[in-house]
């Protein structure tokens, strides 16, 4: 059984004309949008409690929608989706608040004491079960940035003795513990990972995306950080479409929100852009690009970013046209833009909810994507797509993601340290 409300239908949601208020006007919602999120973020929550190893913490990269899996392939990534969301469990009483602050401190202690690293760094995929290395992959930089931002959620949001101690130890520790410099290798930009017996991968960090989550851990590091200088050493080129004019490299949308889940880049800038402003627009962008694509995509029927297809995982790419889209649906594109275009968002969620529910919403929430015009439906989640649509939809009704990594000082000063500043 799902726990509580999670079995209520949409329509069990009753309109309200009051709002939500929120100090930003633009991030003000109705209670009907707010229950509706409240929903998303049960749905997504469980997930990270289901598909997870009670032994080691670590989150499966996937798993069927309805829930039953017995695949055991974790991603190291969703992992770090995945503490912060059980953060968020807690706060909002969605699972037993005993049993989380065990599964985290479970968790934390695996992914330390156990889980085979590389100078701190962490591989991409792994067993849920044992830990040890999956598909040949990589050690990553990416990756482990992310379960890092998790880990040092769960250290400022836990504040109790105990076990709760042990808790902000062991993020300490994971984070003191990853030698930054060393992916540098040399490099003026950061490298995306480490295959063994091989060396480090030529790919590197050097072009704006999701990367300024890694440079800001590393900068902060109290241990082993790099020269704030590298904050400018990648490349933050300018592409235009139609109207909108920004910072982005042809990409899927989610590089315009990973790390924004974390850190808190409102009213701030550095010498270069405000990147929340950035992201903003990148998302008004990419409503615009979809809709002139043709398809079913409409005011209420629009978004993609690198997701499930029919012919296997694809990079959708935004505008302007680097790969051709096919008028695949990726609710988690809206889902992860919450903060950046709240009533937009909002819409497409809804109307996805309402209209598709029977085939594309369920256990855990929307599927990873469909395709309303031939009848696909991914019989999959994705541990990173759930987990960007529940810390976005929590950053939307609370700022508490943010509020609380935010407190990091290592993050404040890291952001100080690359200059930036009030917009």
């Amino acid at each position: 059984m799902l726990p509580g409300s999670l079995l209520s239908p949409l329509d069990a949601i009753a309109a309200a004309p009051s709002r939500v208020s929120r100090p930003d006007p633009s991030m003000e919602i109705t209670l009907q949008q707010d229950a509706f999120l409240d929903d998303l973020q049960r749905r997504g929550c469980l997930y990270f409690w289901e598909q997870a190893s009670a032994k080691t913490g670590q989150v499966k990269d996937r798993a069927r929608a309805e829930g039953k899996d017995d695949r055991r392939v974790a991603s190291t990534a969703a992992t770090g989706f995945g503490l912060t969301a059980l953060c968020i469990a807690h706060k909002r009483g969605y699972l037993p608040v005993g049993d989380i602050v065990q599964r985290v401190l479970t968790t934390l202690q695996f992914h330390l004491e156990r889980m085979p690293q590389d100078h701190g760094f962490l591989f991409h995929f792994a067993n849920m079960d044992t830990g040890q290395r999956a598909f040949d992959c990589e050690v990553s930089s990416m990756d482990t940035a992310i379960l890092l931002c998790g880990a040092l959620t769960c250290r400022t949001y836990f504040k109790g003795n105990g076990i709760e101690t042990q808790i902000r130890d062991l993020a300490t520790k994971l984070y003191e513990r990853v030698d930054f410099p060393w992916m540098l290798n040399g490099e003026s930009t950061f490298s995306m990972g480490v295959l063994p017996g091989h060396g480090f991968l030529n790919a590197r960090w050097s072009t704006y995306c999701e990367l300024m989550m890694l440079y800001l851990l590393a900068i902060g590091s109290p241990t082993h950080p790099i020269a704030p200088e590298y904050w400018q050493h990648f490349a933050r080129p300018y592409i235009s479409y139609q109207d909108f004019r920004y910072v982005s490299d042809l990409a899927p949308l989610f590089i315009h929100q990973y790390s924004h889940a974390w850190f808190d880049f409102r009213h701030k800038r550095d010498r270069y852009i405000d990147y929340y402003a950035n992201s903003t627009t990148a998302t008004q962008a990419h409503k615009a690009f979809c809709i002139a694509q043709g398809f079913a995509y409409s005011d209420v029927n629009w978004g993609v970013t690198s997701s499930d297809s029919p012919n296997g995982y694809i990079a959708w790419g935004g505008p302007p046209l680097l790969r051709k889209i096919d008028g695949s649906v990726v609710p988690s594109a809206c889902a992860g833009s919450l903060p950046f275009a709240a009533q937009d968002c909002l819409r497409v969620l809804m109307h996805l909810r309402q209209k598709y529910e029977k085939q594309a919403y369920g256990r855990y929430g929307f599927v990873d994507a469909f395709h309303p015009e031939t009848g696909w439906y991914d019989p999959d989640v994705l541990g990173i797509d759930q987990g960007i649509g529940v810390l976005m939809a929590e950053n939307l009704r609370s700022q508490f993601v943010w509020q609380t990594f935010m407190q990091n000082p290592e993050v404040t000063r890291a952001l100080k340290l690359c200059g930036f500043r009030p917009s």
